[in-house]
């Protein structure tokens, strides 16, 4: 396993086994492509820092899934065939764009744990912080406060991230990708922890009935972080798509 460049830095990279590259595996939110040492061992593939991540720099800008696959597109020229897409989490997210916008150009899709369907709520934000940034707009409170109170009502990944990816954090979770899964020509794999509680069962079984060529596994004593709680089995499923 070696750390490779790719697109003149914009993208950090490790590099798995031997010969040509087959799998391309793309982390969550707040992770990196080592998390998938254990699934890929052995195997031929390349598991990207996403921008932002691990080695690689933050975008420029505040961008959505759409934008990173654009340039994730880039590495797309490394493989002399089409690889396997693996998405866990975020990474799952913009394999999904990517596979929407470049049929020809990605194999099979494995997916586990993506956020693909936005669950709304329904709940409003407390008064409290409503109070808070109403006297902030006004110019009563300070920014400082306003930002105090973000971080204590926001989640972990909120809390852990700054500057432009704080920005990019809250747009990607306002996203959904219903057009995306409507465009998806090719066969997807929907590998699911039973006990995910960041991202349930349901919204796997809305994607499946929203793609023309799909199957979902439930892995039961398994939560939200599979490639990391059971390689084995996502081992398996690209093992089994690559044949």
């Amino acid at each position: 396993m070696a750390l490779r460049s790719f697109l003149d830095g914009a993208l950090f990279a490790e590099i798995y086994g031997e010969g040509p590259p087959r799998i391309l595996a793309l982390h969550g939110w707040g992770r990196r492509g080592n998390d998938f040492a254990a699934v890929l061992e052995g195997l031929s593939g390349i598991a990207p820092d996403l921008p932002g991540f691990g080695a690689s720099p933050a975008p420029d800008e505040v961008i959505g899934a759409e934008a990173y696959a654009d340039i994730l597109a880039g590495i797309l020229d490394f493989f002399d065939r089409p690889p396997v897409l693996v998405g866990h989490s975020f990474g799952g997210r913009v394999a999904v764009c990517l596979a929407a916008k470049h049929p020809e150009r990605v194999g099979d899709l494995i997916l586990t744990g993506v956020p693909l369907i936005r669950l709304e709520t329904g709940r409003r934000p407390s008064f409290v912080y409503r109070l808070v940034r109403r006297l902030n707009r006004i110019g009563v409170l300070s920014d400082e406060r306003l930002e105090r109170e973000k971080r204590n009502r926001g989640s972990d990944d909120y809390r852990a991230a700054t500057g432009v990816m704080r920005d990019i954090l809250v747009k990607v979770v306002n996203e959904s990708y219903e057009s995306q899964l409507g465009r998806v020509e090719n066969r997807v794999h929907l590998l699911w922890g039973a006990e995910d509680r960041e991202v349930p069962v349901s919204v796997a079984e809305t994607a499946d009935a929203l793609l023309a060529d799909s199957v979902l596994e439930v892995i039961p004593g398994v939560g939200h972080f599979l490639p990391i709680e059971a390689p084995e089995v996502l081992r398996r499923a690209i093992e089994e798509t690559s044949r």
